[in-house]
């Protein structure tokens, strides 16, 4: 097989790199490299033509996992023609849904990937970049009367406890209730 397009390894990297911020979110960084490429429709041989190594997929694949993130705050503020407050409350109801927690795959990058976060030396790329994205999700849901970052340890807290006990009546009960104390007074 001859050497691809400089087009075509554009596109195969960014195929990579979306499959590695999916899987990544939805069993963790643990995913081998042979299964990631596999699920990337792309053979294991061609993983270091594109990446130095694994970590530097981490590095890329948690960045675009939060630029995703950030796409949904403007999109729904977008929706609600700038109306911050409407604007959190849809995004709290979303995040807070039974949908949410059982599709991590496609989900908040700062619940699911907290724990190889945690594990991750401060000085990696994707360890900046998960702080820097959690810093940007509290400020965004901050209002005058309730702090960002308690309501974002909230939500992700809740939705992380809800995925724990999915498949029970306490799963549901956790979503309600937090969606509840966070939009009461919003």
């Amino acid at each position: 097989m001859g050497r691809v397009s400089q087009a075509q390894a554009e596109e195969n990297r960014r195929r990579v790199v979306e499959t590695a911020s999916r899987l990544f979110r939805e069993q963790g960084t643990h995913v081998s490299v042979a299964d990631l490429m596999k699920a990337s429709g792309l053979t294991h041989g061609g993983f270091y033509k594109q990446f130095a190594s694994k970590e530097a997929l981490i590095d890329e694949a948690t960045a675009h996992a939060f630029d995703g993130l950030a796409r949904l705050r403007d999109d729904e503020l977008e929706q609600h023609a700038g109306q911050r407050d409407a604007a959190q409350r849809a995004l709290i109801d979303t995040y807070l849904s039974a949908e949410h927690r059982d599709n991590a795959a496609d989900g908040c990058p700062a619940a699911a990937l907290a724990a190889d976060i945690a594990r991750e030396p401060e000085d990696r790329e994707a360890h900046r970049v998960y702080t820097e994205g959690v810093g940007d999700f509290a400020e965004w849901l901050a209002t005058d009367d309730q702090d960002g970052i308690t309501r974002l340890c909230t939500m992700l807290g809740a939705l992380v406890l809800s995925r724990a006990t999915k498949g029970s009546p306490l799963s549901e009960e956790i979503l309600t209730a937090a969606r509840a104390a966070l939009t009461a007074t919003s």
